[in-house]
């Protein structure tokens, strides 16, 4: 990998800038050396459960300060797609407030009691109740159009720990219903194309860098976009030797990419 060429780091969060609520000591110096050595970053997160603004809010509080267009979440590549492809259609979010108001900042049109969704969208929802699960099936099991937002089985926390993402609950979902929706965050085609388009430069200048095979690495599998696995977060080289989805390069963490620059 010629990282002369590389004009956009498109970075993950949890597990590669931090870890829950801890900043990598690693993470402000590789951010500054991207900026001196003229080149752009950005964020993506699978993470679901908050806001574009939260997210923003959470980088401040650890020394980060960014643009709104730097911060690039799943749930915006899902309401980008709705927005082109089912206008008006009525929405149930099996998600978070802060997802749901996600949703309203954009005037997506969410289900209000008493009515019926056209389609169901399922995010990784920290405040899931019986009852909107119950409601989720429901209307899942009778046909409406189903998709999800963003794939994981598992969200990282503190102390090597990992608690049930929205990938998890699509399976439960699945046991009662037998349907497993179409995911709109890493690794799907969706993402890929909305990074590229949001960055504005050249598929072969970008550099994904993540510390997941199945979401990071593969959203830019088969594509000229560069990956990175950095190992500071989920996935082991032994994980590496194990899948059919391969980095463009393995590296510890961020620091190994500062000092390549």
């Amino acid at each position: 990998m010629d990282f002369k060429k590389i004009k956009c780091f498109v970075l993950d969060m949890d597990g590669t800038i931090y870890l829950g609520n801890e900043l990598f000591d690693f993470t402000l110096p590789f951010l500054q050396k991207v900026t001196d050595t003229g080149r752009k970053y950005y964020f993506f997160t699978n993470n679901s459960s908050k806001s574009q603004a939260a997210y923003i809010e959470k980088l401040a509080r650890l020394g980060i300060n960014i643009e709104p267009e730097q911060m690039m979440i799943s749930s915006h590549v899902m309401i980008k797609f709705l927005q082109e492809n089912h206008p008006g259609k009525k929405l149930l979010v099996m998600g978070t407030d802060s997802l749901l108001a996600e949703f309203r900042r954009f005037d997506m049109p969410l289900i209000s009691e008493g009515e019926t969704p056209d389609i169901v969208i399922i995010g990784f929802d920290t405040q899931l109740t019986y009852e909107k699960l119950c409601k989720t099936c429901d209307y899942v099991r009778h046909g409406a159009i189903y998709y999800g937002i963003n794939p994981d089985w598992n969200c990282p926390v503190e102390g090597g720990e990992f608690i049930p993402d929205c990938g998890s609950m699509a399976k439960l979902i699945e046991a009662s219903t037998g349907r497993f929706p179409e995911f709109f965050g890493k690794p799907s085609r969706h993402t890929l194309d909305y990074i590229i388009k949001t960055t504005g430069v050249k598929p072969e200048e970008i550099a994904i860098v993540g510390d997941r095979l199945y979401t990071d690495i593969a959203v830019a599998a088969n594509s000229d976009v560069n990956s990175i696995l950095v190992l500071s977060g989920e996935s082991t080289l032994e994980d590496v030797e194990k899948s059919p989805v391969k980095p463009t390069i393995v590296l510890p963490s961020l620091a190994s990419i500062t000092e390549l620059l």
